[in-house]
């Protein structure tokens, strides 16, 4: 799984571009403001149907014009797959694979893995657990095929339920939901389980490497703690603290990924660059194993490379991100900047006002 080629049209500043890139390490450098953000965007977009930087489709469509159109051609599965998606202001998508129309975004995310990293990832550590819950389900999504569609069902059921507790006046009236949310948490509980416990000694590996002077701890926490009592249980006993909030207040939707130094966040301990160093390493992790477990190849998108990190911990980041055999796209201010961090065979871009060009 890797992107060959990517044509855009009328995509924030790029106008036209039509871009052949190498298999492993591509190097986009230019000013702030020049559209080398907005190359990595069109990227992402191709992977999950939606843009990292606006949820407005309209801040992403050049100015005058009533529509964008991306096309890619994607290795996948030993050939190559063409891949167009069109926006319009109007509100209109259409995305066609191999010449199909597809009638849903989510259909892209088999083809190109995509991890992003970009000087706002450390709210992975530091925002809501919502953010560790997705990168937990990017990784089992890959790695368990039943996994979409059990999340999909809980998603539908814990809708219905929380529609139902606003209007039920005994909890023997939401009973049909939780028998099935029962069984399906447990289901979603164990599939996140084991595929933390195996992401595990990866992350432990890759953290030794970056952060070797802290000591870093990480569990799964599933939602709620069966320990104590079973899901049911709870879902009873917070009947009445439910119908007050008016929505279900435990559950798999609750999920989390704990990661502490000394029993303390991380986030109160390491300083933002530390921060974006442990962001890397998880990402990172995941990455290696999606290609040795799961067979799959990694695509990175990393904005801002040097951002807040010194030149040691550049080299070892780069050592590792070549380690990992994944595709990679890497914009920084300046070539000097990593071009001598990744001497080996490479494409180098140069991106100024919303023009790409290959520089060797």
């Amino acid at each position: 799984m890797s992107l060959q080629k990517l044509v855009i049209n009328q995509f924030r500043n790029i106008d036209s571009a039509s871009i052949t890139f190498h298999p492993k390490i591509n190097l986009i450098f230019g000013e702030n403001g020049s559209g080398k953000s907005s190359l990595l965007e069109a990227i992402y977009l191709l992977g999950l149907g939606r843009s990292f930087r606006t949820h407005l489709t309209n801040r992403v469509i050049q100015y005058e014009q009533t529509h964008f159109t991306l096309y890619s051609e994607v290795n996948y599965q030993q050939r190559l797959l063409p891949i167009g998606l069109q926006k319009s202001k109007s509100g209109e998508t259409t995305l066609k694979i191999d010449g199909q129309v597809a009638k849903k975004l989510a259909a892209l995310t088999q083809y190109i893995p995509i991890q992003l990293i970009t000087p706002e990832s450390t709210s992975l550590l530091s925002g809501s657990p919502k953010n560790r819950r997705a990168y937990l389900d990017w990784g089992v999504f890959y790695h368990d095929p039943t996994f979409y569609s059990n999340w999909s069902r809980i998603k539908r059921i814990l809708k219905q339920r929380n529609a139902a507790l606003k209007q039920c006046n005994a909890y023997k009236e939401l009973q049909v939901w939780d028998n099935e949310l029962c069984v399906l948490s447990e289901q979603i509980s164990a599939q996140r389980a084991d595929y933390f416990a195996k992401l595990q000694p990866l992350i432990e590996q890759t953290i030794a490497d970056f952060l070797p002077e802290f000591t870093i701890k990480s569990h799964f926490f599933c939602g709620w703690d069966k320990n104590n009592k079973p899901l049911a249980q709870y879902l009873s006993d917070n009947f009445h603290r439910d119908k007050q909030l008016g929505y279900t207040s435990i559950g798999p939707q609750k999920a989390d990924l704990k990661i502490k130094i000394n029993n303390l966040p991380v986030d109160d301990v390491l300083s933002r660059g530390q921060l974006k160093l442990l962001v890397y390493a998880l990402r990172l992790a995941q990455g290696l194993f999606l290609n040795a477990i799961d067979h799959k190849q990694c695509v990175f998108l990393i904005d801002d490379f040097s951002s807040e990190l010194d030149s040691t911990k550049q080299k070892v980041l780069a050592k590792h991100i070549i380690e990992s055999d994944a595709q990679v796209f890497i914009s920084a201010i300046s070539a000097n900047s990593i071009e001598d961090l990744f001497t080996q065979e490479r494409t180098l871009f140069h991106v100024k006002q919303g023009k790409i060009t290959v520089e060797r």
